[in-house]
C-alpha cells in the first residue's frame, strides 16, 4: 500500500521537465553504482566477498551464505549480487535501469552531454546484468529494448545483435549460453523446481480463485505461498480480483501514454526519458513471468522501484501534455 501511495506522491512532486530529467539521471547513476559494486564483488575471491558483505549484517543483511552461485552450487558459476541479496532481484533492477539508459544513446537531448559517457554507463549496467546469470532478467532486457526499438529507436536492434554475438562468440560466455539452453530445455534443477512451484501454485489458486488466501499464510497445510512468478503470486495472494485490478491499472497507464504519444514526441527533452520509463515497466512485467520480486513483501524496495517507474511514466506524459496545451 505504501508503494501504491508513492505513485501519487511522485506524480505530485515531479512538476517540471528539469525535475523529471534529474530523477531519471539519479536512477541511472544509482544503477551504475550498484553495478560497479556487483562487478567488484564478483571479481573478488569468494571468501573476501563473503566477509565484505556480512559486515552489512548490522543493518539487516544476511550474516552468512551471501555469495550466490548458479543452482546454489559452488562448483558452478558465481552470480553477481551487489548488495541486493539475490541475483535475480539485482537483475530485475538492472533491467529497469538499462531500459531507462538505452534511449539516451540516441536521444537528441541526452541526460549526459557526452555520448561516449552514456555508452559507458549503459555498458556497465549490461555487464553486471550479464554477470547475474539471471535468465528471466535477460529475457526482460531484450523485451524492454525491443519495445524501445519498436516505438522509436530502430538502431537498438543492432545493439542487441552485437550483445548477442558477443555472448555467442566469446569463449568466457559459453557457460552462460549453456545455462540458458538448459533452462529452455527444462534440464537444470532451478527450472525443474519452478515447474513444481507452478503446479503447487495452481492448486492453491484453484481452491481460492476469487480473492486468494491473503499474505499471512495458507489456511490448509498441503498448500503454501511462494512461486517464482509475479502473476501466480498475485493470484495466490489476491485472487482473480487482485490480478484484474492490477491489469486495469497498468493498462490504464499504457493507454494514457499512447493517447498522448504525439505530445511526447513534440516536447523538448521528454521523449527519451518517457520511453525509458515505459520500457522499464515492460521489462518488469516480462521479468514477472520468471520471478516474483516486484510483488514480494520481503523485497519491498523492488516493488517500490516498479511503482516509482509507473509514477514517472505518468508524470512524463502529463508534462508533455501540459507543454502541448501551453504551446
Amino acid at each position: 500500500m505504501l508503494s501504491l501511495g508513492f505513485v501519487f506522491v511522485v506524480v505530485d512532486i515531479v512538476r517540471t521537465v528539469a525535475d523529471l530529467r534529474r530523477v531519471a539521471l539519479v536512477i541511472i547513476l544509482a544503477g551504475v553504482v550498484a553495478s560497479l559494486i556487483g562487478i567488484g564483488l564478483y571479481a573478488m575471491p569468494d571468501d573476501m566477498a563473503e566477509r565484505t558483505l556480512i559486515r552489512l549484517a548490522r543493518v539487516g543483511y544476511p550474516d552468512g551464505g551471501v555469495v550466490r552461485y548458479v543452482e546454489d552450487n559452488p562448483a558452478l558459476n558465481e552470480r553477481a549480487i551487489s548488495t541486493s541479496i539475490d541475483p535475480n532481484a539485482l537483475g530485475g533492477m538492472l533491467v529497469m535501469a538499462s531500459a531507462l539508459a538505452a534511449p539516451q544513446l540516441f536521444a537528441r537531448q541526452p541526460l549526459v552531454r557526452r555520448r561516449w559517457l552514456t555508452l559507458a554507463l549503459f555498458a556497465v549496467l549490461v555487464a553486471c546484468l550479464v554477470l547475474t546469470f539471471s535468465r528471466g532478467s535477460m529475457a526482460a532486457f531484450v523485451a524492454a529494448l525491443g519495445f524501445i526499438a519498436l516505438l522509436r529507436y530502430r538502431r537498438l536492434v543492432a545493439l542487441l545483435v552485437v550483445i548477442g554475438l558477443l555472448l555467442l562468440l566469446l569463449p568466457p560466455a559459453q557457460d552462460y549460453i549453456a545455462h540458458y539452453i538448459e533452462g529452455l530445455q527444462g534440464e537444470d534443477l532451478a527450472t525443474q523446481m519452478r515447474f513444481g512451484e507452478y503446479r503447487d501454485a495452481l492448486t492453491a489458486i484453484g481452491r481460492y480463485p476469487l480473492i486468494g488466501v491473503g499474505f499471512a499464510g495458507t489456511p490448509e497445510i498441503d498448500i503454501y505461498l511462494g512461486v517464482a512468478n509475479v502473476y501466480l503470486t498475485m493470484l495466490q495472494n489476491t485472487g482473480f480480483l487482485g490480478l484484474t485490478a492490477f491489469a486495469l491499472v497498468i493498462g490504464g497507464v499504457f493507454i494514457y501514454g499512447a493517447r498522448h504519444a504525439a505530445h511526447v514526441r513534440a516536447a523538448e527533452g521528454i521523449e527519451a526519458v518517457w520511453l525509458g520509463f515505459y520500457a522499464g515497466i515492460v521489462g518488469a512485467l516480462v521479468n514477472g513471468v520468471f520471478d516474483h520480486y516486484f510483488f514480494n513483501l520481503e523485497f519491498h524496495h523492488a516493488a517500490t522501484l516498479f511503482w516509482l517507474y509507473v509514477a514517472l511514466a505518468l508524470a512524463s506524459t502529463r508534462l508533455a501534455r501540459q507543454e502541448a496545451e501551453a504551446g
